[in-house]
């Protein structure tokens, strides 16, 4: 989850005109690290669609150590401050390759969706911080707002909140109806994502027949941690609901649902799946 705020510095930066999306960053750590890998080059464009749409480590890596570069990550902080977003900061990561993401980065659900607000755009005053600022949507620019939400629509992990990589699967349970961008699938329907190594093999076309919204999110995930957070739109004629919504939990992958399946790749437990369902169905009854 970090990651979205990565971005946001990064577009930032992309804003002021201190870089451009098409500058090529050539990464060079100055220490090895096994989650970042070795030294490369791409865009900032490349780097970011990496990061955001299948959750590259290493290209996160790389923009993060870009930020550190340009002495960019506390004014990041200051301004995450300024907006009244007080608890997403991203501290304690390693000028030297990117890395090490441990305690010093927080973030809490409400700051997320606040954040996810912001890049989905709006007229006038999004909130007020605690020291009387009105927020608008002119944190990023129009251009920021559409890519960030752009490589969010193609998000390739839809596995927690939504389920449809594993599409009419008896497990896990069916999420939020979303339509799973057409980017990661093959000629059999099926998602592929080539930058995980992971193949899922259930035809997502029938869910795609039956999707009520999109979904632009990102996902995080480990052993003690499941979060997912969007935007969802209803699809023309399917219920016209527009909501943000932001989940952390503690549930990760060392927990297993006592029915669950052998085999597969299924992360988390299916509740997280359901909830989904519910805040969609309860959305879509609420704004008919």
């Amino acid at each position: 989850m970090l990651k979205l705020m990565v971005a946001f510095g990064v577009l930032r930066l992309v804003d002021r005109g201190a870089i451009s999306l098409d500058d090529t960053y050539a990464y060079e750590p100055a220490a090895g690290s096994s989650m970042c890998g070795p030294p490369g080059a791409d865009t900032i464009r490349a780097y970011l669609d990496a990061s955001l749409t299948w959750s590259s480590n290493p290209a996160s890596c790389a923009l993060i150590k870009m930020l550190h570069d340009r002495d960019a990550i506390d004014g990041l902080n200051r301004t995450f401050q300024d907006l009244g977003l007080e608890t997403l900061q991203l501290k304690g990561t390693n000028p030297a390759h990117g890395g090490r993401w441990d305690n010093p980065i927080t973030m809490t659900s409400l700051d997320t969706a606040k954040l996810l607000m912001l890049i989905n755009g709006g007229k006038g005053t999004l909130w007020t911080t605690p020291g009387g600022v009105r927020v608008s949507a002119g944190v990023l620019s129009r251009a920021s707002r559409e890519f960030l939400l752009s490589r969010l629509r193609d998000q390739a992990m839809n596995v927690t909140l939504s389920t449809t990589n594993w599409c009419g699967a008896a497990y896990p349970a069916q999420g939020i109806p979303q339509r799973t961008p057409p980017r990661w699938t093959g000629a059999d329907g099926s998602v592929t994502v080539p930058g995980q190594d992971v193949a899922y093999g259930h035809d997502v076309r029938p869910c795609d027949r039956a999707a009520e919204v999109t979904f632009a999110h990102k996902n995080g995930w480990w052993s003690n941690a499941a979060a997912d957070a969007g935007i969802v739109r209803a699809l023309p004629g399917k219920g016209g609901r527009s909501y943000v919504v932001a989940l952390f939990s503690n549930l990760g992958s060392q927990y297993v649902d006592p029915g669950r399946p052998p085999g597969g790749d299924v992360w988390f437990t299916e509740r997280l799946a359901r909830l989904g369902q519910a805040i969609d169905a309860y959305e879509k009854h609420r704004r008919p």
